[in-house]
């Protein structure tokens, strides 16, 4: 009798991970189908942009906003990227969040800072400012000096409050945007007088070149943690962003990369200082006021403007970050729980919510258990070598598809890595993450499951940056 209920128990299970296996890989093939479909269309469309025309002088003005701490190593470089952007106006606010580096005496001596007085209105909350600097060279910009918040939140805030203009963009600082990216990522705003943000494509800066600001030569990076990277990447916006976008589901615009209407951003009270994830938590919360509240609006992805940005290029450092992001996961959908399965929560509580819940945040339970449970339960002998081999085929196919796809779209449609051999290198990664990264990837993220569920104190971390990629003219010509 004992058997036949466990052989039952071990049934279930093994249903229940085929089910799951077909669950996860349709909703990846259906927003694969969709990018498939949706991204060639809207690159014929936008190929007017290739071609030279003036400024139609009506596009709004952008305040974009540095939030930078102890970032001396890569701060003047992205500022001087951001001073070549091409745009009609635009103006550039850093904010010092209490830097204990140099990096404060470095911007003044670049860019010839004098205190500027001035009046800010403080319509969202964060710690005191010390002072403001206005540049003596470059009139549109400024320098936020305030007291360490913590967080970037709280950074991102006090930029907020003191930006001039209606539409604002925050940006990390080890950030190089393409020089025509505000172009395409304000369309959205100029054909949809509803829209409340707009996000765009974020690829990494890790083994590139960018000289004087200029990202002069892209290449596939060298280190295996920022290669694997540039998969999980392309998955997430080529695959992820333009599918959940096509539904009207968008869940993330990405901290690094996006454009929002300020008036917006400040009716729903900024961005969080308690949550880790607070990229994702200001979206959800201005899908969860506007339709909640049944007023209309926007949340619109464009997927040719582009940023670059470097990603953790060792273990201990990436592992804090997936930590960090998976913690961040969970507060986000436990503080915007109202919008599952919402009559009024549409694509976002019907679709992506339940999707970043069931299929991300409890995957690292399902896929550890399963390796464990399959290996165990054919050890002893309880099933057999042909569902084992089963759940391993599904396991690393799925990942393997997945990545192969995202690659195709990169080739097919943007050309990123012109070098056949960086190609062949990301169809080899696509292989080889399945074989240890992943994995160690699921622990990391069920670390901070565990850690979120306990609520232990929370911490953002600092991620050291490298700026290999800041090369100068000598080093240039030697490479």
């Amino acid at each position: 009798m004992e058997d036949t209920i466990i052989y039952q128990i071990i049934g279930y299970i093994q249903w229940f991970y085929l089910w799951y296996f077909i669950c996860l890989n349709a909703t990846y093939g259906l927003l694969t189908v969709v990018s498939l479909i949706v991204l060639p269309r809207y690159i014929q469309k936008q190929s007017i942009h290739e071609m030279p025309h003036s400024e139609t002088g009506f596009e709004p003005p952008i305040s974009l906003i540095v939030t930078a701490y102890n970032e001396s190593a890569v701060i003047i470089p992205a500022v001087e990227a951001l001073l070549q952007l091409q745009y009609s106006e635009f103006e550039i606010v850093i904010v010092n969040d209490g830097s204990t580096d140099n990096m404060l005496e470095l911007l003044r001596e670049k860019f010839d800072l004098k205190v500027f007085p001035a009046a800010i209105r403080k319509l969202i909350d964060h710690q005191p400012i010390r002072s403001i600097y206005q540049s003596e060279i470059y009139p549109n910009v400024r320098v936020v000096d305030k007291i360490n918040g913590g967080c970037k939140a709280d950074a991102s805030n006090a930029g907020i409050n003191c930006a001039k203009y209606g539409l604002f963009m925050p940006l990390d600082a080890d950030t190089i945007l393409e020089r025509d990216c505000l172009k395409l990522l304000v369309q959205p705003y100029m054909q949809n007088a509803e829209t409340i943000a707009v996000g765009g494509t974020v690829r990494i800066l890790n083994g590139c070149s960018v000289r004087d600001g200029y990202l002069q030569k892209v290449r596939f990076p060298k280190n295996w943690y920022a290669r694997f990277q540039v998969l999980e990447y392309s998955r997430a916006f080529l695959n992820g962003r333009v599918g959940w976008n096509f539904f009207d589901a968008l869940p993330l615009i990405s901290g690094a990369f996006g454009l929002f209407k300020k008036e917006a951003v400040i009716e729903v009270g900024g961005y969080s200082a308690t949550s880790l994830g607070e990229d994702m938590d200001l979206v959800l919360r201005l899908h969860r006021h506007f339709r909640l509240n049944e007023k209309k609006y926007k949340v619109d992805f464009v997927p040719d403007p582009t940023c670059w940005t470097e990603v953790p290029y060792t273990y201990d450092i990436l592992k804090k970050q997936r930590v960090r992001w998976q913690r961040g996961l969970f507060d986000c959908i436990w503080e915007n729980r109202k919008l599952l399965f919402h009559p009024k929560s549409g694509g976002v509580g019907w679709g992506s919510m339940p999707f970043l819940l069931f299929m991300e945040g409890l995957s690292p339970f399902i896929e550890l258990f399963g390796y464990v449970f399959f290996g165990v339960s054919y050890y002893l002998n309880i099933i057999s070598l042909e569902a084992t081999i089963a759940f391993l085929f599904l396991s690393i196919s799925s990942g393997f598809l997945l990545s192969i796809s995202s690659i195709l779209l990169e080739e097919l449609i943007f050309q990123t890595y012109p070098n056949k051999r960086d190609l062949y290198a990301m169809i080899a990664c696509a292989f080889v993450e399945n074989f240890g990264y992943s994995q160690i990837n699921s622990v990391w993220r069920l670390q901070g499951t565990i850690l979120w569920i306990f609520n232990t104190k929370k911490s953002w971390g600092l991620m050291a940056r490298s700026a290999d990629w800041n090369v100068s003219d000598a080093e240039e010509e030697a490479a």
